[in-house]
């Protein structure tokens, strides 16, 4: 990876391996997308199996190290070189924070104190949150009506597939729930991080530098809160940490930052909105779960959201009926 100079002005977007160009959310964006929701979804799945055998830093330190002996060996075997220079490594450590350790930490501990349903709602501000600090910071990805527009009419869909209901223990004083919304705020400056200190590196090298720095953050974070890592655990437990491990954290930061340099960083934060969606319809399919009428309007709130936040539907349409 080369070394990346980066400059933060009041408005970014000059930042290594920036070209100014807006950033558009097109078909192969979109499928990627619904694969990092697919193998992300699992991440609730799997850490709530963990987190019976394992307080929440520890679970986070123990899916950001298994992680990295997986993407080592993707590296190694694509011949891709690891991160070099102190200026790609400093990236890689706020990175790391934003994006694993404080997010991570934040949401396992919110999840062991709260209904899963909600938790997956309150996660689901993170693509406006994303909107709103992307338009702010990048000239390249601008706030616009679609995007916020589209953000609420997803999250929109997300509260229909979880259940209204849900809502009515929704507490702004409560902690676990602002440790929800903390973790989307974290996730949204990480991906603007993202796009202006790491756009030079491959996704893979990024990837790795990130979880390297996030095990080093959260090792003495641990240790002093929690004490030292428990590796005595059932089956069970480790079945949910190589899932978590391999698919939830090595192959979906692969895919976080391919998005990130194709469609930018407001648009790699609907995968928020697709996250309970998929993990909804896994659940049928795999599970045999019945899927409720409610499911099927969310999925299309969602997919309206999508669509608003793209545009390009919307621009068809009002220039046929404007030649008409």
């Amino acid at each position: 990876m080369h070394n990346i100079r980066v400059v933060w002005p009041v408005v970014l977007g000059q930042g290594a391996g920036m070209t100014g160009t807006p950033k558009q959310f097109d078909l192969t964006s979109g499928l990627m997308l619904l694969a990092l929701a697919t193998v992300w979804g699992g991440s609730f799945f799997f850490a709530e199996i963990a987190l019976d055998d394992l307080p929440p830093l520890t679970l986070t330190f123990h899916r950001v190290l298994w992680a990295l002996p997986v993407l080592g060996a993707w590296l190694w075997w694509r011949g891709i070189a690891l991160p070099k220079g102190w200026r790609t490594w400093g990236g890689c450590l706020v990175m790391g924070l934003l994006n694993n350790a404080l997010p991570f930490s934040l949401i396992f501990w919110g999840q062991s104190q709260m209904d899963s349903g909600l938790a997956a709602i309150l996660n689901g501000m993170t693509a406006i949150f994303g909107a709103v600090v992307a338009g702010l910071l990048l000239r390249d990805e601008p706030l616009t009506q679609n995007k916020i527009m589209g953000a609420i009419v997803g999250l929109l869909g997300v509260l229909v597939i979880m259940g209204p209901g849900l809502l009515t223990g929704f507490d702004p004083f409560n902690l676990a729930q602002l440790a929800i919304l903390g973790a989307a705020v974290s996730y949204a400056f990480a991906s603007v991080w993202g796009r202006v200190a790491m756009a030079g590196g491959s996704p893979e090298a990024n990837a790795f530098g990130m979880l390297v720095c996030s095990a080093g953050l959260m090792l003495p974070v641990m240790l002093w809160v929690e004490g030292p890592p428990q590796f005595e655990m059932s089956g069970q437990t480790v079945a949910a940490l190589v899932g978590l491990a391999a698919l939830s954290t090595a192959s979906a930061y692969v895919l976080y930052f391919n998005i990130l340099r194709r469609a930018g960083a407001a648009n790699l934060m609907l995968v928020t909105l697709l996250v309970p969606a998929v993990a909804v319809a896994l659940g049928a399919l795999v599970l045999g779960e019945r899927l409720e009428t409610r499911a099927f309007a969310g999925f299309a709130f969602i997919a309206l959201g999508l669509i608003i936040t793209d545009g390009r539907a919307l621009r068809w349409l009002w220039g046929r009926r404007a030649r008409a």
